[in-house]
């Protein structure tokens, strides 16, 4: 009997530099501060604004102060408290602060939960690609967030950025040593990861996420001449693009 050859497939280059997000885009991270939010709403019970009103004045509140006091759990935390005394009329006493302190607590307690095959596709994307964790953050909270995720050994180098802005990336290609052809932006926020990713002449992947936080909505721009943007349902997705 004649033997048909096996059939081939073309895969894709290897040897690429992938920078990957964390929050939301290998671990769950957003629901967790929605769950704290919707003790303090519960806590605050408020006699006239709604907990959509009330979550609505927190959004500005963080908006504002995360230009100038940045992220992490501390800022969150006294963002809580700048809501509670501008809503409430009242001063923080210690007994609220232990009670918002609570709330918070409740994030950094929890145990990391793995998007779906997030692991086993690291593992794969590791032994074909240069792997760099581009995260934002409070650095100790974010570096002790991959830790306890078991996914630290993956990466070949690990960023934790105050903000991620188009100066950022091209600070990261030049720190690095990136061709820009051939290293792309992975994440699940078109503000953070793909579009200043864009505009620093990276190519990009946008892993949309159901919950991604409000602040980091943004209309998706389009790629420049000569980049490549692409979006994917799925985290494991990757491993038909790389």
């Amino acid at each position: 009997m004649r033997m048909l050859p096996s059939p081939t497939f073309d895969l894709p280059a290897v040897g690429q530099t992938l920078m990957i997000d964390a929050d939301d885009t290998l671990w769950e991270n957003n629901h967790l501060f929605d769950r704290a939010i919707a003790s303090f709403v519960t806590f605050l019970d408020h006699k006239t604004h709604t907990p959509d009103e009330v979550r609505d004045h927190l959004n500005r509140i963080e908006h504002d102060r995360v230009r100038l006091h940045g992220y992490g759990l501390a800022s969150f935390r006294k963002s809580l408290v700048i809501c509670f005394e501008e809503l409430s009329g009242e001063v923080v006493t210690e007994a609220h602060r232990t009670e918002i302190d609570r709330f918070t607590a409740l994030i950094t307690e929890s145990p990391i939960e793995l998007l779906p095959e997030v692991d086993t596709t690291l593992a794969y994307l590791a032994g074909r690609h240069r792997l760099l964790l581009v995260t934002k953050g409070a650095e100790e909270e974010q570096v002790r967030k991959l830790e306890r995720s078991g996914l630290a050994d993956y990466f070949d180098g690990v960023e934790v950025l105050s903000e991620k802005h188009v100066e950022a990336y091209l600070e990261l290609r030049h720190r690095h040593a990136c061709e820009a052809a051939t290293t792309w932006m992975i994440g699940n926020s078109p503000k953070s990861d793909v579009n200043p990713a864009l505009a620093a002449g990276l190519n990009a992947v946008l892993v949309p996420h159901a919950n991604t936080w409000v602040l980091e909505h943004e209309k998706l721009s389009d790629a420049p001449e000569g980049q490549r943007l692409l979006t994917v349902d799925r985290f494991t997705d990757l491993r038909l693009h790389f």
